[in-house]
């Protein structure tokens, strides 16, 4: 077997669209949801068993579509607005998958907080078994700007992202873009994260 390179072009592009979400006082609402909602709160978990704890250092609430209906939850829900106008934005930058996802359907997702020395440090991706086969499509904020370190990094790309308030990101789900959140070494992290997949 030989490599063979295919014809060489100028154009790379990693997928990963961002925005910044407005206004950026959802994301004070948000973190004011979690952290008034003590009795929600677990540890967070990856999908690696037992190493979970050890590449995943995080509290995390989880949320299901269905509470948005609750005025508890109003804040998540003017939020997911909010997140619903990057999408649509993003389908502009990708004619093709426009045509064939010009909708998408969101599951349970979680809010998280990583304190100091927090992290989710194994590299992984949102798509790696039957389970998760239905993701397309990852969606994270940052809820507030880091003072020092948990950068969300891809390494296929040497790219690294700095947690800034309001910073959106969207990405496909698959192995392309394993990433991992660096460790927080000043400060906290809050994120609301999830999954887009087509309508069912």
């Amino acid at each position: 077997m030989k490599r063979e390179k295919i014809q060489e072009t100028n154009k790379f592009p990693h997928f990963i669209g961002c925005w910044h979400i407005e206004p950026l006082s959802l994301c004070e609402e948000v973190i004011s949801f979690f952290e008034n909602n003590y009795s929600k709160h677990k540890t967070g978990r990856s999908g690696e068993g037992p190493k979970s704890s050890e590449n995943k250092k995080s509290t995390d609430i989880t949320v299901n579509p269905i509470d948005l209906r609750l005025s508890s939850h109003y804040s998540i829900k003017k939020y997911m607005d909010a997140l619903h106008s990057c999408y649509k934005d993003y389908l502009s930058l990708w004619p093709f998958l426009k045509g064939i996802m010009p909708q998408a359907d969101i599951g349970s997702f979680n809010i998280q907080r990583y304190l100091s020395g927090g992290h989710f440090k194994g590299i992984h991706t949102e798509r790696t078994s039957i389970h998760t086969l239905h993701r397309v499509l990852v969606w994270m904020t940052y809820l507030n700007t880091v003072d020092e370190g948990g950068e969300t990094f891809f390494p296929h790309y040497q790219l690294r992202i700095k947690p800034e308030k309001g910073k959106t990101l969207i990405w496909p789900a698959d192995w392309t873009h394993a990433h991992s959140g660096e460790v927080v070494r000043a400060g906290s992290k809050y994120i609301i994260t999830g999954w887009m997949h087509y309508p069912v």
